[in-house]
């Protein structure tokens, strides 16, 4: 290779190398900041379901969870899948609905237990959903999450829907996910409870259309759009719920 040549790819690789480190640089700024931007919503979301956990209605449904039961990440809290299930379950069964999102966000299963299930012994729902989890995977040990998940079936309504995780796609992430799934598989099918199949909904979505278009700001909480694919894992469960107790509605 002649001297003008070697000089010519060396910069190519030069500047390619250089566009990919200000492109991960980029994106990882945008993270950050989109990261602070929702934490400025928490507060937001929480009191808003506090409002209205307080209104009447002729059904109600309880949620369980984290940050994705409080909506963060969607234009507005209703925007959610919590928010999602509440509006088909007033539009299919023509009544009100009163909604207690008992959802904290950044709750794993111990807060759960601790915070949300205390609660939930003085309710009567309708409907419940489940979907917790996700932020167990960074310190994932499979004997507590069992263990600790077990406590939470252990509290639940015969009728509880409950999710398994969403998927993470990639890395070691995803391998606990799946690990994780696998312990949420064999408690709902040893307590009879529906599974809502969260996996499944959002890995088939694929990683680059989740990042392009159904990602928040932060690039891990979904948008409206992620949200709707979160809800069509529990639309289909809530609709079975009162074709089987025709007499709560």
């Amino acid at each position: 290779m002649n001297r003008t040549l070697f000089a010519i790819v060396a910069a190519a690789i030069a500047a390619t190398a250089t566009t990919a480190w200000l492109t991960v640089t980029a994106f990882h700024r945008r993270r950050q900041n989109g990261s602070k931007r929702l934490a400025l919503t928490l507060p937001v979301h929480s009191a808003w379901w506090r409002e209205h956990a307080q209104r009447e209605g002729e059904l109600l449904y309880v949620a369980v969870g984290d940050s994705a039961a409080q909506g963060i990440g969607a234009s507005t809290p209703h925007r959610g899948y919590v928010g999602t299930v509440a509006a088909h379950l007033r539009k299919t069964t023509g009544k009100s609905v009163r909604v207690v999102n008992l959802s904290v966000s950044g709750s794993r299963l111990r807060e759960t237990l601790e915070s949300q299930v205390p609660k939930l012994a003085g309710l009567t729902p309708d409907v419940i959903t489940v979907s917790i989890g996700a932020n167990d995977i960074a310190t994932f040990d499979g004997v507590r999450f069992d263990r600790e998940l077990r406590k939470l079936a252990n509290a639940l309504p015969p009728h509880a829907i409950v999710a398994d995780l969403p998927s993470f796609f990639f890395g070691e992430a995803e391998r606990r996910v799946r690990l994780a799934n696998g312990i949420v598989h064999q408690v709902v099918g040893e307590r009879g409870f529906a599974l809502a199949p969260l996996y499944r909904a959002t890995r088939r979505q694929g990683a680059a259309r989740v990042a392009l278009n159904q990602a928040a700001a932060d690039f891990f909480h979904p948008n409206d759009r992620g949200y709707r694919v979160w809800a069509s894992a529990f639309l289909p469960l809530i609709d079975r719920v009162f074709e089987s107790l025709p007499t709560r509605v």
